[in-house]
């Protein structure tokens, strides 16, 4: 039987699972304590995580048993990878679990900035019954949605879009070839100029990396279809957050969806006040009640395998 501490939140089935075969800390608050978790870590065979706890040097070193980490999401920008593989420690994170909580978030966002919910809630509120406005926004049928980065969520947001009645493009620098084969219909790659050039909503589904960091800055932002939207449920830091806040203010661009900040927790997103067209939610995208049973049951069956009885 070995030995498996969670430091965050994890749903009860999947903890029965794990606790079915090892022995099991569950402390879901231990990640905001880091002495406290370096010191439960001494005898530790598995560690479980979210986003929250830095699996990095310092806690590896105190970490001498450990030989997998699951990580309750897919970024893996807590952990310290190349740390781990230096000590043949298994990364494992839950690739696709949440892929269908992330698409309903982005076509859902797309969907309402296209139509101006958001602004013409605000202005009915105030009385101003503003039918005359809203009337002449656009239908989503038949727009074409940009996905930018095509791995399992973005192919997931494509299935949901071509229910939609969009033409959906894909920008990924891992793939070749002209096109991607889906269930039943065609997702062409183009490259990126191309794709924003085209795209009435664009959507980002790529990991933080040094290649990725503000890769949407004023630049790439300035070449979007004029009016376009952008929706970021990735990685806060790949889109320049005060560059997007001004081509919103100025009309350039028609809205946009953030579910992730240069900052996390965000406490201070006073660039984006009075922005109409403008969704912004604290990194929920991917994390519904279906969501949350799908990637804590594949984490606790995956390091359960890992671990052996």
């Amino acid at each position: 039987m070995s030995s498996i501490l969670i430091s965050e939140f994890i749903t009860s089935q999947a903890l029965e699972t794990l606790r079915s075969k090892h022995a099991v800390v569950y402390e879901p608050e231990l990640y905001k304590d880091r002495p406290a978790l370096i010191a439960a870590l001494q005898k530790i065979d598995a560690l479980i995580v979210r986003n929250l706890t830095q699996v990095n040097e310092e806690i590896l070193l105190g970490a001498p048993n450990l030989r997998v980490v699951g990580r309750l999401g897919v970024g893996l920008e807590n952990i310290e990878l190349p740390a781990c593989a230096k000590r043949n420690i298994k990364v494992i994170p839950a690739t696709g679990a949440n892929a269908e909580s992330v698409a309903e978030y982005v076509v859902g966002a797309a969907v309402a900035l296209t139509r101006g919910f958001i602004p013409a809630t605000i202005s009915t509120l105030k009385g101003e019954w503003p039918r005359p406005r809203f009337s002449s926004y656009h239908e989503f049928l038949g727009k074409s949605l940009g996905i930018v980065g095509f791995g399992s969520i973005g192919r997931v947001v494509a299935k949901k879009g071509n229910a939609f009645g969009l033409q959906c493009i894909a920008y990924d620098p891992m793939l070749s070839g002209g096109s991607v084969e889906l269930d039943g219909f065609s997702v062409p790659l183009l490259p990126l100029n191309e794709l924003l050039a085209q795209s009435d909503a664009v959507t980002l589904h790529l990991p933080f990396l040094p290649e990725t960091k503000n890769l949407f800055n004023a630049s790439t932002l300035d070449q979007m279809k004029h009016g376009a939207c952008l929706v970021n449920t990735a990685r806060g830091g790949i889109v320049d957050e005060r560059a997007l806040a001004e081509r919103l203010r100025s009309g350039r661009l028609g809205g946009a969806a953030m579910d992730v900040f240069e900052s996390e927790p965000a406490k201070d997103l006073s660039h984006f006040v009075g922005i109409e067209n403008l969704i912004l939610t604290p990194h929920v995208a991917g994390v519904t009640h279906e969501s949350n049973e799908r990637v804590s049951q594949m984490i606790a069956d995956e390091v359960n395998l890992f671990l052996g009885v």
